[in-house]
């Protein structure tokens, strides 16, 4: 069941702690490379903040972002700006994304993102917090995936087990928690594989970050097979 009053709050959580976290920085560290290949840790601040303003497009029926161009051109506009106003920039945009999702409205609606993807209203909290929470372990600064939460981490591994369902380039794979909890994704063709593992190094081979796997143990199959991209 989606509950996006739990979702907004964890948003706002999830902001406070990565913007208390980016304080510590310096303007020096803010333009190093973060875990994302060819971005600055400015670039994450960057995009976080035009993210949040993108889904306040959303939630008032205007295009997402006005292209895929624009949306980069924007990022990179902003990626060298002074911590100072990188902090401030995502402090009033996540304000506005916040204002925007806390009017009364048909949080059954269904609204379109970025590509044409579209979704009901009440799950773009979560795309929202997924957002946050994966670009704060992408910053490089601490956070971690180990550090999130367990509701977050299973939602999220669920979430992106539905998003390589059914693709023909990956086969069925079942991935399980040394715990016991179990998802599957890929499609029918190949041979099946079952890999086994901490729930935070299942999310880092979906998400493709962290050790991207390579800690999972494969119990059947051929071997740990590549994803496509996000």
């Amino acid at each position: 069941m989606i509950d996006h009053v739990h979702d907004l709050r964890s948003v706002r959580e999830a902001t406070d702690r990565l913007l208390t976290a980016a304080a510590k920085l310096d303007n020096a560290a803010l333009a190093e490379e973060s875990r994302l290949p060819g971005w600055t840790r400015g670039h994450i601040l960057a995009h976080l903040a035009r993210n949040a303003d993108a889904l306040v497009n959303v939630f008032e029926g205007r295009p997402m972002y006005e292209s895929g161009d624009a949306r980069d051109a924007d990022i990179e506009r902003d990626c060298d700006r002074p911590l100072v106003e990188q902090l401030e920039d995502l402090r009033n945009s996540a304000a506005r994304w916040e204002a925007v999702a806390e009017r009364p409205q048909d949080w059954t609606r269904v609204v379109e993102l970025r590509g044409g993807v579209t979704d009901v209203a009440a799950r773009v909290p979560f795309r929202r917090l997924i957002e946050v929470e994966l670009h704060h372990v992408d910053l490089n600064i601490g956070y971690e995936l180990a550090d999130l939460s367990e509701d977050f981490t299973d939602r999220e591994t669920a979430f992106l087990a539905d998003r390589w369902s059914g693709r023909p380039e990956v086969p069925p794979v079942t991935l399980r928690t040394t715990t016991g909890k179990t998802w599957h994704t890929g499609g029918t063709q190949g041979t099946p594989v079952v890999v086994e593992g901490p729930a935070d190094e299942l999310l880092g081979w979906l998400a493709g970050r962290g050790q991207r796997g390579a800690h999972l143990a494969v119990l059947a199959g051929d071997g740990l097979p590549a994803l496509p991209p996000l």
